[in-house]
């Protein structure tokens, strides 16, 4: 098998076209051609040496990861179901807003942390995702958004949100997102990635070392020991104190702040208490807080507060004097919205071998037979 182009970092195709001959700074050129003007046979490049072209397609693999589902949400949200080369299946999410397109991106195919509100841990952890796997997931949706939609649809920003935890796929989620952040590949600015972890406290004491600087976004969903362990069985390992210890050794710039999602879940953790805990455990001046009510799934135990609910919790973060929102619950009615992916290719045979793209009923009307009205 091939290794994947995509794999490569701008270095490590200098690097190699200087290794067999070829001028290194056909890199640049190359980089050009793939990530600027979206042409993926060497054999178009019209300003590289035929040599190097001829190289790099007889030893690299240059494909796209399969789209083999899409469907669109009607709040605009895409899901795309990705597989790779060896089968395996991912979940990658575009979700629209104001003057941007996000990409939710998967770092595993399933997930080993277990937290017990999350669709994607049902499937346990199958592998971790390679560097050119991740970036894979953006290219081929821009790709696809370029064919299907229109080249003024542009991604603009990744959040790691996906399938996963980025962290326990450490250095090729590092490796990723140098490829990401390459002014000659795609220049993804660092305020446009976000990396969201659920505690991998080993993991989080090494981002201020050797990670490229990005956003932060801790999964906390609780201040409360007993409630996120419920939740998030990593806190059994990496309790709150623990987990603190580390946060605060991630160096923060001039006005940037450390994002905490905080799931809310009906009777769980949305109590008087539960704010109370949140307000001790957080700094105002270093903390953002993202509220998520729970998006429901088929077989989840958790319910979604009532709105007034939602709206209390809120008001109340906001009185003691900390910047909070509300997370805009967008693709639930394709299971697209957070915690609600999941590899659906495991439960059927969806596709045969070298066919299109097909349609997934399930996911769409499951998704709306457990509709929590908004």
């Amino acid at each position: 098998m091939k290794p994947s182009f995509f794999d490569l970092t701008h270095g490590e195709l200098k690097d190699l076209l200087k290794e067999n001959g070829f001028s290194p700074f056909g890199a640049t050129q190359i980089f050009d051609w793939v990530y600027k003007k979206w042409v993926f046979d060497p054999l178009e490049w019209s300003n590289v040496s035929k040599g190097a072209k001829e190289f790099l397609n007889t030893n690299y693999d240059m494909s796209l990861l399969k789209i083999v589902w899409n469907g669109l949400s009607k709040d605009g949200t895409r899901k795309f179901l990705v597989k790779m080369i060896d089968g395996q299946t991912v979940e990658t999410v575009a979700i629209p807003a104001r003057e941007r397109l996000t990409l939710c991106v998967s770092s595993q195919v399933g997930c080993a942390v277990g937290c017990t509100f999350c669709h994607t841990a049902t499937q346990g952890l199958k592998r971790h995702l390679k560097p050119g796997e991740v970036v894979g997931q953006y290219i081929a949706i821009q790709d696809w958004l370029n064919k299907n939609v229109g080249p003024e649809e542009k991604l603009t920003n990744i959040v790691y949100m996906g399938q996963g935890e980025p962290l326990h796929n450490y250095e090729n989620m590092k490796k990723a997102t140098q490829i990401f952040m390459q002014e000659n590949g795609l220049n993804l600015g660092q305020r446009r990635i976000t990396l969201s972890t659920s505690g991998l406290v080993p993991a989080i004491e090494k981002l201020a070392i050797d990670f490229p600087p990005v956003n932060i976004a801790i999964s906390l969903h609780s201040a409360r020991n007993d409630v996120r362990t419920e939740l998030m069985p990593i806190n059994k390992v990496y309790d709150l104190e623990r987990l603190f210890t580390a946060i605060k050794q991630i160096p923060l710039k001039a006005h940037r702040r450390i994002t905490y999602e905080y799931l809310l879940a009906a009777d769980m953790n949305d109590t008087q208490e539960d704010v109370d805990a949140l307000a001790k455990l957080l700094n105002p001046k270093e903390s953002k807080i993202n509220l998520i009510p729970f998006n429901e799934f088929p077989g989840s135990k958790y319910k979604r507060p009532s709105e007034a609910k939602i709206m209390w919790f809120l008001d109340q973060m906001i009185k003691r004097g900390f910047t909070c929102t509300i997370r805009t619950t967008k693709g639930s009615d394709i299971l697209a919205a957070c915690g609600q992916l999941k590899s659906e290719f495991e439960k059927v045979n969806l596709w045969k071998k070298d066919s299109g793209p097909v349609v997934i009923p399930s996911i769409a009307s499951s998704a709306l037979q457990n509709q929590t009205p908004r």
